[in-house]
């Protein structure tokens, strides 16, 4: 059978207001050559698509002339055809309005049978799922983004809908080169800056990189997520495990492993945990990095999220030739967006440019010059500032619950983010999260990010070291304070307290 495209064209008599124009482009399947079986074939194929839903109702045809044409078929074969179908009541034809799909509701084709989920299934579904990774995503400004949208639209110059540079459009990366280094104390040029479709993208990159370059082992902080490990194992490196203590990472222990060049860190506000580097040992990975020619990657999530007292400025200031920045939308704004940014050391960029050409790794142009409009016009900053104060009030919330109802947990890492950590008393926290889950209430407790290598193996605490919580207690709950719509946060909050010890 032969593919052919028809494509629409103007007839005398023919009306073109049509939003699709005369007629609309018909994708047919026909066997090659003439003869009475085509003209059968072509009723049967436009039949098909009528009757699966392929033409909707009100689509109008190309006329039988510029049909006959695409086809290589006679046009009186066309003609035949939609008169047949026009008296079996698939088509309609009028004076002046050409030939449309019928405005009727045709029968879909029968699906196979479904088995419906089983009653548990639906019963277990969260009520509230405050599991971290997402923000209130309820809150995106969709007003200000469409109309950052519609401008950044009209002055787009045409180069922006080719393919375009890797490191992304030129407007966003001067834009952020700017915005980091007010907000986050960025030591970053244009030039320096590549845009790519999330974090976890951005980490592939680095870690192929790394990997190409021989450098095969990371540490990582022995409390975090999965799925950046599991990045870094599937571009070929070897996690190795920092501790975590309420200090943060324990950056004087990388000497412990002679071949390591490469660390992960969230230095402003480690997570889970909640705590911030504390100065010393941030002296001291920086010291690390620049004496054994490493590198640092440095995860800014949710440093724009500070209540309590002045930002942690970004770890890359220190040294930006040793540190990546890597920040994302995905928290400020809407994961959905996938546009995260990372500022790179001169002699990265080549080789990361490098990859990044050999394969889908770009962001969306247009998006991309949309939140540059968005952050220039100082939508961007508006919106921070007002989740900022919307994030602070649900934190504070939080805190008078728990001391009215719940007084034996301590709440802690709060000083910025979108989640606390709720200590409980020992042996409590598998208990706790499975009746939260009764209570309709999704929750993690805080071992669902405690380190675990490729077998799956849970790091084990070494002797004399200190743990994550107060007094080494690791048993606590990672509450996402900011991920449920304000409306149902007190309901959430609520199904909280009545399961804490």
């Amino acid at each position: 059978m032969a593919d052919s495209w028809a494509t629409p064209r103007d007839e005398p008599g023919q009306r073109t207001d049509s939003p699709a124009g005369p007629g609309a482009d018909l994708h047919l399947d026909l066997p090659p050559g003439g003869g009475t079986g085509v003209r059968v074939a072509l009723i049967r194929a436009l039949r098909d698509a009528v009757r699966t839903g392929r033409l909707a109702p009100g689509t109008r045809l190309p006329s039988s002339r510029s049909l006959a044409t695409d086809l290589g078929i006679a046009r009186n074969t066309v003609a035949d055809a939609y008169g047949e179908l026009v008296a079996e009541g698939w088509l309609t034809a009028r004076q002046g309005s050409g030939t449309r799909v019928a405005e009727r509701v045709v029968p879909p084709e029968p699906a196979p049978p479904r088995t419906p989920p089983p009653a548990a299934v639906a019963a277990t579904r969260p009520t509230y799922d405050l599991r971290p990774g997402e923000p209130d995503v309820s809150a995106f400004p969709r007003a200000a983004w469409l109309s950052a949208a519609r401008r950044a639209l009209i002055a787009a110059p045409n180069d922006a809908f080719g393919y375009g540079h890797p490191a992304g459009r030129p407007e966003l990366r001067r834009i952020l080169a700017d915005y980091l280094a007010r907000a986050r104390g960025v030591r970053a040029a244009p030039e320096r800056i590549v845009v790519c479709a999330g974090f976890v993208q951005g980490l592939a990159l680095l870690s192929r990189v790394r990997e190409k370059a021989g450098h095969r082992e990371v540490a990582v902080e022995s409390y975090g997520l999965d799925v950046h490990w599991n990045v870094m194992r599937g571009a070929g490196l070897r996690t190795v495990p920092l501790p975590v203590d309420q200090q943060g990472a324990r950056t004087a222990e990388l000497d412990r492993s002679a071949g390591l060049r490469t660390v992960l860190l969230s230095p402003a506000h480690q997570f889970p945990i909640g705590v911030p580097l504390d100065p010393d040992r941030r002296a001291a990975v920086v010291d690390w990095a620049s004496r054994v020619g490493g590198l640092v990657l440095e995860d800014d999530y949710d440093g724009e999220f500070r209540y309590d007292r002045q930002p942690v400025g970004a770890l890359q200031g220190l040294d930006p030739e040793h540190v990546v920045y890597l920040g994302t939308a995905s928290k400020s704004l809407a994961p959905a967006l996938r546009l995260a940014w990372m500022v790179v050391p001169d002699h990265l960029m080549d080789d990361l440019l490098a990859l990044k050409r050999t394969g889908e790794w770009e962001s969306g142009r247009l998006d991309q010059l949309t939140l540059a409009e968005f952050i220039d016009s100082g939508a961007y900053d508006r919106h921070v500032r007002g989740m900022r104060m919307r994030y602070r009030r649900r934190r504070d919330q939080l805190v008078a619950a728990l001391a009215e109802r719940a007084p034996r947990v301590r709440v802690t890492g709060i000083a910025a983010g979108l989640h606390a950590v709720l200590q409980l008393p020992p042996g409590t926290e598998q208990s706790v999260v499975r009746g939260a889950a009764w209570q309709g209430l999704a929750l993690e407790g805080l071992s669902r990010y405690r380190y675990r290598d490729e077998q799956g193996q849970e790091r084990q605490q070494e002797p004399g070291e200190p743990g994550p919580g107060p007094g080494g207690q690791p048993d606590a709950l990672v509450f996402a304070y900011g991920t449920a719509p304000d409306h149902a946060f007190t309901g959430a909050l609520e199904a909280l307290c009545r399961v804490l010890p």
